[in-house]
């Protein structure tokens, strides 16, 4: 069935053109449309790159939700969705004079030759062989043909605006490329559990501080990246999944607290805890 998709799709590109370009060129317009300003929509005219932000970082999120439930007509919409963001940020620099879609494009395009020149041929048509650290020289170089301040720091780079959970892995993973991480397993173990401890220690203490809590908190989730890290296990996929089940499970006990005519909200939580295990059971 997917081969016969594509053939479909390719049969369709070779007697009309490219049908990817003919459907973009549709969605670069109907946003020129949408932030015209005299006939567009209001609450499109008034959008600002700080703006939709939020709803870039949403839409991301929403695509790998749809990913985690496997359902590749919605994975196909949120994409859209995604797309329609870029979209979005391009006519609004190209209202500034400063770039255009096809500026983004081609900007990534030839980001992705320069940073592969193992598959793709430079002007001498000459193909580098892999390199370690190859990925990393190039885009420092990139950083310092730009005239960026050049940073050596291992930590460089690593986006401050990206989710905690994300950051935190991603700053781990640069200190395990030049050896500072635990080879083994049980000193993970270990330094989570002494987080812990420390976490009961402040909450246990005769005048809790609460700057003191929430910072022995931050080191337990750290080690938690830490541990997911070293298992293999990327921890925002890990969290999401757990997210997703505990509101299915939990959707489940407000269904059975309907089913027994019981207003949740007022029944009693060893009540709602059989209603769990119940919820448990269903979903197991």
């Amino acid at each position: 069935m997917a081969d016969s998709i594509l053939e479909n799709r390719l049969a369709q590109q070779d007697t009309s053109g490219s049908t990817q370009e003919t459907a973009l060129d549709e969605l670069l317009n109907i946003m020129r449309q949408l932030r015209d300003p005299v006939s567009g929509c209001e609450w499109d005219k008034q959008q600002t790159f700080a703006s939709i932000a939020p709803y870039t970082i949403e839409e991301a999120y929403e695509v790998a939700d749809a990913i985690d439930k496997g359902d590749m007509e919605h994975i196909r919409d949120e994409l859209g969705d995604l797309l329609f963001q870029v979209v979005f940020y391009a006519q609004i620099a190209q209202e500034q004079g400063e770039f255009t879609f096809d500026d983004v494009a081609k900007g990534i395009a030839d980001k992705m030759r320069r940073r592969h020149p193992h598959i793709f041929a430079g002007p001498d048509g000459k193909k580098i062989p892999v390199q370690k650290g190859q990925w990393e020289k190039i885009k420092n170089q990139e950083r310092i043909d730009a005239g960026q301040a050049e940073d050596n720091s291992v930590l460089a780079n690593v986006p401050t605006g990206m989710s905690p959970l994300l950051r935190a892995q991603k700053l781990q993973q640069k200190c395990a490329k030049v050896g500072f991480d635990w080879p083994e397993l049980a000193p993970v173990l270990d330094k989570l559990q002494e987080e812990i401890v420390e976490v009961l220690d402040e909450v246990n203490a005769p005048i809790p501080d609460q700057c003191a809590i929430e910072d022995e908190i931050g080191d337990v989730l750290f080690s938690v990246v830490n541990l997911a890290r070293h298992v293999n296990v990327d921890a925002q996929t890990a969290l999401r999944k757990a997210s997703n089940k505990f509101e299915k499970r939990f959707r489940q006990v407000e269904l059975i607290a309907d089913q027994q005519g019981r207003a949740i909200n007022e029944t009693p939580l060893t009540e709602l805890e059989e209603f769990w295990q119940q919820a448990k059971e269903l979903s197991s």
